[in-house]
């Protein structure tokens, strides 16, 4: 029972609130389940109301506490300050966030234009770093907190049809460990999550053919594709006492895929 006890004192979430962003869907919707189930109070940020509602009945049957926060994150900066602020307001002061809204328009190299540039790296890259610095002055005044933000195969491999969702990654890699250098001595880790391919509304399209699907799969280590409770483990491990010396990491979740 002893270590039992110990084992849970380093994984529990008790006592700690976190920011998704994201919440509604695939990856974020996961680990803010994941996060309630260890013990944190979650809020789930997101632009629609219907999947931010299931996704907080989701966590509630399972004895989770939860609240959402309708958030349009490509509105301007005042959306991003306006989030963080209201975030706060459900259960206190955010001390984990993770950033994982995203978008990935897969547009071949011709067809980007400027505006779906700067979409897809004000997303998946602007707002993580303006929203965590929004949040940091909560964090510190707590004693510290964790960051954990979402990278790519594409932090690391370039892909067809991924020019500008592969630079935005790329760029995810490269903040994290700005954070970590900026905020760890303030007791602030950031790390990144490295997801191989898992299904969600993201990789709809990869996962809507067989054959792409199992050539995926043929390329992991493991010979298979994700499956959201696989991230489970990862998402708690940084976000609790157990990660507390870890920053600055980027950390696969890809059944070995980066490893062939």
């Amino acid at each position: 029972m002893a270590e039992n006890s110990y084992i849970q004192s380093l994984f529990s979430l008790e006592d700690r609130v976190a920011l998704v962003t994201g919440g509604s869907s695939g990856l974020g919707r996961r680990m803010a389940f994941a996060m309630a189930r260890a013990g944190a109070a979650v809020v789930l940020a997101a632009r629609r109301a219907d999947a931010l509602m299931d996704a907080k009945a989701e966590i509630e049957d399972a004895g989770g506490r939860a609240a959402t926060l309708e958030a349009d994150l490509l509105a301007g900066d005042d959306a991003i300050a306006a989030c963080a602020e209201a975030a706060a307001e459900p259960f206190g002061a955010p001390d984990i966030l993770v950033n994982a809204a995203g978008i990935n328009l897969r547009e071949p190299p011709e067809k980007v234009t400027p505006e779906s540039w700067d979409r897809t790296l004000r997303i998946n890259l602007t707002v993580p770093f303006f929203l965590a610095r929004a949040l940091v002055p909560g964090m510190k005044a707590k004693g510290g907190g964790a960051i954990i933000n979402i990278a790519s195969l594409q932090s690391f491999r370039a892909m067809a049809n991924g020019i500008a969702y592969g630079s935005s990654k790329g760029g995810v890699a490269q903040l994290t460990r700005a954070m970590a250098q900026a905020w760890s001595g303030d007791g602030i880790t950031a790390n990144a999550l490295v997801p191989g391919m898992f299904p969600t509304e993201l990789t709809g399209p990869l996962f809507a053919d067989a054959a792409t699907r199992d050539r995926l799969a043929a390329a992991t280590a493991i010979g298979r594709n994700g499956e959201l409770p696989d991230i489970d483990g990862a998402t708690i491990f940084l976000a609790s006492r157990a990660g507390s010396y870890i920053t600055g990491v980027l950390l696969p979740v890809d059944g070995g895929f980066l490893a062939k």
